[in-house]
């Protein structure tokens, strides 16, 4: 089996795909996180059910949207290349 990967998500143009992606790669044993970027997540049932999906994995998302910045950690420049540096892996969708 191999080692546990950091994995980085970034959801720029299908956010809900990107929540299903992100709570997918926790099966594996992976640590995955997730950045919503581009646009605020719609609000949608969808949406709302893969919130759950991210909850019961432990992702916390953060956002480089500012309009979302009261909903979730808000990453600058500086942060979201951090955590690119960090990760072992990165999907973008």
């Amino acid at each position: 089996m191999s080692a546990e990967k950091k994995l980085l998500v970034l959801a720029r143009r299908d956010h809900a795909e990107a929540m299903r992606v992100a709570a997918g790669l926790t099966i594996f044993g992976h640590a995955v996180d997730l950045v919503f970027m581009d646009r605020p997540v719609e609000e949608s049932a969808e949406n709302a059910a893969n919130a759950e999906l991210l909850e019961l994995s432990g992702i916390e998302p953060r956002t480089t949207v500012a309009a979302m910045a009261g909903e979730l950690p808000l990453l600058d420049a500086a942060g979201l290349a951090a955590a690119l540096a960090a990760a072992d892996g990165v999907l973008s969708l």
